[in-house]
């Protein structure tokens, strides 16, 4: 689970008084662990629609990469 409080509290600390070279580094990797999940869960939540055609019939997916 990602830390959004910690990403909070070092984006206002940025804006406020800076930040040093260790919590930039935090802060980076905190962010990029946070994009990760975002694109974890969108894929999960794409994987489970499912489309119909107009008579409700559930059509087959096609895998795409």
């Amino acid at each position: 689970m990602v830390n959004t409080e910690r990403i909070n509290f070092l984006a206002k600390k940025s804006r406020e008084q800076g930040l040093t070279e260790e919590e930039k580094a935090e802060q980076e990797l905190l962010r990029k662990e946070y994009v990760e999940a975002v694109k974890r869960n969108m894929k999960a939540q794409l994987e489970n629609i499912i489309l119909v055609d107009d008579n409700g019939k559930p059509i087959e997916k096609t895998k795409k990469h």
